[in-house]
């Protein structure tokens, strides 16, 4: 018997409240980069106005911003990525190893391939774990694209198990009885004079 786990009505909620923030985060990127610069976007104009400004040399005040806002334009959409992806996380729970299918990513996570499960962050509210694994799964996405946007998200010998999942720790304990892990991490819990007895 197999069982699918996805993020919780309030979890895709969260995820799209963050997409727009990160939307809106990205949009006065653009708008404020164009603004600091004195170029329009206007594909006829926009080379010889950034030349010209250029030219016209870009004191400390219009670098700054400028360097600021460009890594904001290229970072945010991988944000937003990496967002939607959590949007559309699916986890299914098979004999061969745990499924994880988003977005055009799917790939098959063996029993036995993975090592231990960390956590995050134990303060916040809704903390997030990760599998760590021993090895790098990606190779099963055949698109270069997507298999570059799945291993920047955290890596490529990672899996998250996202806060907003239905039956989060459900999914938690099958993985760790499944995977062996809950004697892994008994092992490494025990003190010293445990271990030794």
């Amino acid at each position: 018997m197999t069982a699918t786990y996805r993020l919780s009505p309030l979890g895709r909620r969260t995820a799209l409240l963050l997409m727009f923030g990160a939307l809106a985060i990205w949009l006065f990127a653009i708008w404020s980069f164009g603004d600091t610069l004195g170029v329009s976007y206007n594909p006829l104009r926009f080379w010889g106005e950034l030349r010209a400004s250029l030219e016209a040399g870009l004191g400390l005040g219009k670098i700054v911003p400028a360097l600021l806002m460009l890594v904001l334009i290229v970072a945010t959409p991988l944000l937003i990525w990496n967002i939607l992806e959590e949007y559309g996380a699916a986890y299914t729970v098979t004999p061969e190893g745990l499924r994880f299918e988003s977005l055009g990513v799917a790939l098959t996570y063996p029993w036995a391939g993975m090592r231990a499960i960390e956590r995050s962050d134990e303060d916040a509210d809704e903390p997030l774990d990760e599998v760590l694994l021993d090895g790098d799964y990606t190779g099963q996405i055949k698109n270069p694209l997507l298999r570059f946007l799945h291993g920047q998200a955290y890596g490529r010998r990672r899996l998250p198990i996202y806060a907003g999942l239905e039956r989060r720790e459900e999914l938690l304990t099958e993985i760790r009885n499944r995977a062996g892990l809950v004697a892994i991490e008994l092992a490494e819990s025990a003190t010293p004079e445990e271990a030794g007895a």
